[in-house]
Formats: C-alpha cells, structure tokens, sequence
C-alpha cells in the first residue's frame, strides 16, 4: 500500500510542471486555429514568446524569438531588428535559461517525452562535448546563413527551414492534422521530407535521452545559456555552505559543470537534494522577503515569524494563481473571440472557392492608383489568378514564369492577375519595377479582411489558410479548373492553362 501511495504521490504535478502547462496553454492559446486549420495572424503575433514556440502552430498566439531574429537578420538590409535583439536580451537578462526549464513549451514536451518508461542514456563525457554543437548552430544557422541572404529576394531563415523540430510537429503537424487542409499535402516536397525524419529522430531521441534537442541543437537556449551567471533570476551556490559532496552534479540531467553555469535550466532539482542548503534561487528575495529571525529570538517569537511568512507565502501563491487563472482566460476569450471576428463574405449564390465551382467575385486594386478591375469583367478570358508577396521565397521564384505564359498566351485571351498580400514586408512597387518593368501580367492589391487581423480578404474567401504562393486558374465561362498551394514551374503552369482552354472549347 505504501509503494501505491508513493508511486500515486509521483504523479503528481509538481509546481515546475504545472508553470510549465500553464505557459504552453498561453501561448497556445488560440484554440480556434486548431478548429479551422489557420495560423493566427493578429496583432499579438507581433510579440515574441520567451520560449521556442513555432509562429505556424494553429494554437501559437505569438511570434517565437528564434524565427523572429532570423527573419531580421535576413531582412537586416531594409530594417534594422532593434526589437527582436532588444527583447531577446530583455529576457535573457532577467531570466536566463530559467526559461528552458519553466517557460519554453518545447521543453515541456521533451521532459513528457523522457518520462516514457525506458532505459535512459545518461549524461558523460561525450554528452558533456556535444553540448557545445548548439552554439555552433547558433552561429552558423541562425546568425551567419540568414546573413549571407540579405540583399538576395530569397530570405534564408536557416534554422526553421531545416532543423526545428518545433516548427515541424507544432506547425506542419498541426495544420496537415486538419480535414480542412488536404490541399496542403500538395505542397509538400523533399524539405518536409527531410524535416518530417529530422522530428521523428528528435521525439525518439528525446525519450531515451533527457531533453535531447535543448542540450545539443536549441541555438535558443545557446543564447540564453550566455545570460546565466548574471541574469536576476536563476540558481545560485552559496559557496562557504557548500561541503563539495557531489550530489547537485549526480542529480542534474544537464551537461553542467557547475552549479548556474550556462547549461542549467533551474529546475530545481539541485536545490532539493542540497544537504546543507547552499543552493538557492536567485532573486527569490524579489519576489519574497526572506524569513529573517533575530539570533535572540524567543521560540515564541521564531514561530510568529514562521507563521507570518508562511501566511505572505499563501497570500502570494492564492494571488498568482488567481492572476494566471484570470490571464489565461482573458487569453483565451481574445484570441478565439475578440481578435478573430471577421468573417469572409462567401461570395453570391453558385460561388465558391472548390475546383468546378464559379470562383468568387472581386473587385481588385489594380497597381495603377486609382484603377480597379473585377474579377467578373474578365469572363470570356481564361484567368490566372496568382497570390504572392514581396517575402515570399517562392512567390518570386515563379513569377518569371507566370510572366513568360502571359506573354505566350495573351492573343489567346489568356490573362494572369498577380494579387500581391497586405502582409508586406518590402515595396511591392519596387521589387515589380525592378523585375518586370514589362510585363503582360496584371498587378493588384488584395484587401485587409478586418483591422483586427492580418488576414487578406479575397485570398481568405478562397481558401487560403496562410501558405504562400496559391494559384487558381479559372475557365472563359468563370469556372475554376484548378488549385494549387504550391509553386508552380513553367510547364505546369503551362499544361494547366492549356487544359482550361481545352475545357471551354469543349
């Protein structure tokens, strides 16, 4: 019975655990974009979590700081990344890797990983060795790659593209989990290959091996790792009180050398096995006065002292819990409500956004100031229609095709609209006047669907969930032939115009 009671005592969420849980539901918040098979896109996306937390995830309620500063290194020759290296350092300096131990919502799924019952590799010297490899990929994939693409049109965020586990399981898992996003397996080519085997590995080491991406691959925790021996909050060693009887180093999982040093998570663990008390939090005092008892205090009086500090404990867990419950639910009531509560015009009666259906109508800002064109003006022309952006890898990448078929088929009453997004980042006139001073193509803008989000109008009412580029092509009688959610080459391109020709003359 005392085994039962010891083993139902270990299942118990510690406090660390239950922080843990509670920061991945917060920046998890958005549960709607588990429901519809979107990506948040409204205005909290422009804060940085603390933690490695993928923008694509459908819950993911904010930006991750690792993508955020790739993507500013990258785009460095056009703005200057202030915020992101500001608020990357904002939180290393106050909190260190106390955030890979308590705040990162990654971590929490390789510590629920390592509880899966197995033999499990312990830490040695050549774990001890490996550790260092996360700095390497710091350097190398998320500073000097993103560098070397900035005055290029294809930005190179490095680590995401080709390593992150986050990015794959919360992100690409979760949007292909969904019914509703089908059409993206289209999309999917040897990269997510790649990445698919790079996560499977990652979730299979991390069983048998303690947090195994944040102590070898995690350039986030690199970064804080650096913050450590001064950040305010942390763990510290009271040196004279320590009696060097090795148990802290047995204990830890991590690849210290010593107590706080740039691989400690504080997780605490050390703190509880210290015999004599040497190893503490940093910065407790902060938050809790410490129990100080005069060395002449009566035995009465140490215990009002005790009682009093126990009850400023109470006060301050009941206050912190009722400040979680009460940010976590104002969260929750944001992201899924108050900030997503545009809707999409679904088009007139026979409309749709499906392959056969009559494509939705639109009234198009046209380049040209002042000029408009709907979509309905061009029927009797097989229509092209093509969502794109400046940030877009591969939007750009097939515009020169898209370009070369409008020139091929324009005696052909062929005609391809290139919609640029509202989510700019770059001038869309520039980068058009640079490339295709002439062109047979038409430019236009899409519209904001709402002021509370970051949606576009006419390329959410077809459908579009995020991924950039998208294509339709549409017959002479204003029905779609076909969709894509990929890049197109010149020949498929090409074939499928050439079907929906093949189509009308039928």
């Amino acid at each position: 019975m005392k085994k039962f009671f010891e083993k139902l005592k270990s299942l118990i969420p510690t406090k660390r655990r239950l922080i843990q849980l509670y920061c991945a539901l917060l920046f998890n918040a958005n549960i709607k974009g588990y429901l519809t098979g979107t990506i948040y896109q409204g205005a909290m996306k422009n804060v940085c979590t603390p933690g490695l937390n993928c923008y694509s995830c459908p819950g993911a309620a904010t930006a991750c700081p690792l993508g955020a500063l790739q993507n500013a290194f990258a785009s460095s020759g056009k703005r200057t990344p202030y915020y992101v290296i500001g608020i990357i350092l904002l939180y290393g300096i106050i909190l260190g890797r106390t955030i890979c131990g308590f705040l990162c919502p990654f971590g929490l799924f390789q510590d629920l990983l390592h509880k899966i019952p197995t033999p499990k590799l312990k830490k040695n010297k050549f774990t001890k060795v490996l550790s260092y490899l996360k700095y390497v990929i710091l350097v190398l994939f998320v500073v000097i790659f993103p560098l070397m693409y900035v005055f290029r049109d294809f930005p190179l965020p490095a680590f995401c593209k080709y390593i992150c586990p986050a990015g794959t399981i919360g992100g690409a898992f979760g949007l292909l989990a969904n019914s509703l996003n089908d059409g993206m397996f289209e999309m999917l080519g040897p990269l997510f290959t790649w990445k698919f085997v790079l996560a499977v590995g990652f979730i299979l080491a991390c069983i048998f091996i303690y947090r195994f991406f944040c102590r070898f691959f995690c350039p986030l925790g690199a970064l804080y790792g650096l913050f450590n021996k001064f950040a305010i909050l942390g763990i510290k060693l009271d040196k004279p009180s320590c009696t060097s009887c090795g148990r802290c180093m047995s204990t830890c999982k991590m690849d210290i050398s010593e107590v706080g040093d740039k691989e400690c998570i504080s997780c605490g663990d050390c703190v509880d096995v210290c015999p004599t008390g040497a190893i503490q939090y940093r910065g407790g005092k902060i938050i809790l006065p410490p129990n100080e008892i005069p060395e002449n205090a009566t035995d009465e009086e140490k215990e009002k002292i005790t009682k009093k500090r126990k009850t400023r404990v109470t006060v301050v867990k009941i206050v912190a819990a009722i400040l979680a419950v009460l940010l976590l639910g104002g969260a929750l009531v944001y992201y899924n409500f108050i900030d997503q509560t545009a809707t999409v015009d679904p088009g007139n009666e026979g409309e749709g956004n499906e392959v056969g259906d009559t494509i939705i109508d639109y009234e198009l800002r046209l380049f040209e100031e002042g000029e408009t064109l709907k979509i309905s003006d061009l029927r009797g022309k097989t229509v092209v229609i093509n969502f794109w952006g400046t940030w877009c890898s591969g939007c750009k990448k097939e515009l020169p095709d898209f370009s070369r078929v409008a020139a091929e088929y324009k005696d052909k009453d062929v005609v391809i609209i290139a919609i640029h997004t509202t989510l700019e980042d770059g001038d869309p006139y520039e980068y058009v006047d640079a490339n295709f001073p002439t062109t047979d193509m038409i430019f236009a803008f899409d519209d904001l669907l709402d002021e509370s989000t970051n949606a576009d109008k006419y390329y959410t009412a077809l459908g579009g969930k995020g991924a950039y580029p998208m294509t339709f092509i549409v017959d002479s009688e204003g029905v779609i032939t076909y969709s894509t959610m990929k890049e197109m080459t010149y020949d498929d391109l090409k074939a499928e115009v050439e079907a929906a020709l093949g189509s009308t003359r039928e």
